[in-house]
């Protein structure tokens, strides 16, 4: 492969290129695996960089272990606030939260917010709690128990103003440097005023250039003219991204018809109703901007489609599809409103690593929803099948952001029949992020002679792409899939290493 600036000028054998180009600067790769680099189409930037420099709750293994490890986090960072992300109650032993009571024992009167894994809900602090005078008329308030909805927004709203800006700008800088280190090149920082409001944005919009940032701004609009004016604002790509119109299957508020099978009294929250999302989709279509939501539980799904369906109607499918309008987990979505939003040209943004976190006969899905409901979560190949376009995200920090650790998990889906192939998975988490984005040159995503320079060197168990099928699955022999031999993506392989991230030419990470 040559490049010359931003553009991949040529590909061929290695004894034409050498002389093609005989004055060329040559890098032997040493049998390293070049392929385009990935797109990470649903994730939050800082969020994800407070996790990688401080609390991360993920590894918890019990309640128990929880509060030590929070009382240890607290120890080693005398005064100041903690913030810590990732504890999932749903695989401890007895599946209980701590409780305030329980934090205020190990932290006093610290302030402490801590995040479910979900982002739905979060442990406070009475620290913290005391510093929201009007938190406990808030929807989603309990005293012991952790916050949902608009209390927990409030929360978690505070919580970050008692950061610094020197922390919340390591953040960013920390995560972007380790999504190139993975392999990424671009992000869609799913924004919003209930997430890190209008400032945290904005400093992601002036960072240098790098690993390119796309910004989806969730609010919502009642008119053509609101929606250009918000746009001009925030400088977003669309008013889409994390409008949330429910929660999460973890935090039993994703928006159920029929009640959770270990909550029988409880069918999640509904954050927008059936006119806000019409009014936002038509504002949006006239406004000729993309417009989406955050949808998980069937009755999220539904609702976006029947708003869908009445736009369409309205102002015509070409109105709508030209728009590119998305939504993020669409995790309970049947045949016919997969084929509907097929035919309406509207993205899914999915998270296969959530049903590789969450999904099989003993995960959190069936859990919350019983075996059957919690098997039919996040049907990759019904939406592909249907001509739903694909594009993956992590949505870190809730699941890793890993790129390859996605494609395997949409792969090896654990309900069988909804995984999709190796070379769709990688195409969804390459061009599909590209086109999700509104980039459809036909080029960006590939290599190819034209294209933007903008690929990955990978380190995979000593790949050699002339090898035979015991190294490599070649998941298509059709040069016009532009998809390349892909490493073996199976549950125990090893997934590739990054040795060098280039976006547009320019060298990003190695």
């Amino acid at each position: 492969m040559a490049v010359r600036g931003e553009v991949i000028a040529w590909l061929g054998s290695d004894e034409v290129g050498r002389s093609q180009f005989p004055d060329a600067e040559v890098v032997d790769l040493h049998g390293g695996l070049v392929a385009p680099a990935f797109v990470d189409s649903h994730i939050h930037l800082t969020a994800t960089g407070l996790t990688l420099s401080g609390l991360d709750l993920r590894r918890a293994t019990s309640r128990a272990h929880c509060l030590q490890l929070i009382a240890d986090y607290a120890a080693a960072h005398p005064g100041q606030p903690v913030w810590g992300h990732g504890w999932d109650e749903s695989s401890w032993p007895d599946h209980i939260p701590p409780s305030t009571a329980d934090l205020d024992e190990v932290l006093g009167e610290r302030p402490a917010y801590l995040a479910r894994v979900d982002v739905h809900s979060a442990l406070a602090s009475t620290g913290l709690r005391n510093q929201v005078p009007e938190l406990p008329g808030a929807p989603g308030f309990t005293a012991q128990r952790p916050l949902t909805g608009d209390a927990h927004h409030r929360v978690r709203a505070v919580a970050r103003d008692l950061l610094t800006r020197g922390q919340l700008a390591e953040a960013r800088s920390a995560a972007l440097r380790a999504v190139a280190a993975c392999g990424i090149v671009a992000v869609h920082e799913c924004a919003g005023p209930e997430i890190g409001g209008l400032d945290d944005w904005q400093q992601l919009r002036a960072l240098e250039p790098g690993v390119e940032v796309i910004g989806y701004w969730g609010e919502a609009v009642t008119s053509a003219d609101s929606a250009r004016t918000l746009m001009a604002e925030t400088g977003a790509r669309g008013l889409a991204g994390d409008l949330f119109v429910d929660g999460a299957l973890g935090s039993h508020t994703a928006w159920l018809h029929e009640a959770y099978a270990d909550a029988p009294d409880c069918r999640g929250t509904a954050y927008l109703d059936a006119d806000m999302i019409e009014a936002h989709l038509r504002a949006c279509t006239q406004a000729q901007v993309t417009a989406g939501f955050h949808v998980i539980g069937d009755a999220a799904v539904s609702a976006a489609v029947d708003a869908l369906e009445r736009v369409v109607a309205d102002l015509g499918v070409a109105a709508v599809a030209r728009c590119g309008h998305r939504l993020e987990h669409v995790e309970m979505v049947t045949t016919d409103q997969a084929a509907k939003l097929g035919a309406w040209g509207v993205i899914a943004s999915v998270q296969p690593s959530f049903d590789a976190l969450w999904g099989g006969t003993d995960g959190m899905y069936a859990e919350r929803l019983g075996p059957h409901r919690g098997s039919q979560l996040n049907p990759l190949a019904l939406l592909a099948s249907q001509g739903v376009p694909l594009a993956l995200g992590s949505d870190a920090p809730v699941t890793g952001f890993d790129p390859w650790a996605g494609v395997r998990a949409a792969v090896n889906h654990r309900t069988p029949g909804s995984g999709v192939s190796a070379r769709a998975a990688f195409a969804a988490a390459t061009r599909g992020g590209w086109r999700a984005c509104g980039v459809r040159d036909g080029d960006i995503g590939t290599l190819v002679a034209g294209a933007p320079a903008s690929y990955a060197v990978w380190d995979a168990d000593d790949l050699d792409v002339h090898a035979s099928n015991d190294h490599v699955q070649r998941w298509s022999t059709d040069p016009r899939s532009r998809v390349p031999a892909l490493p073996r993506l199976g549950p125990a392989d090893e997934l590739p290493r990054c040795r060098r991230t280039v976006h547009r030419g320019v060298v990003l990470h190695g």
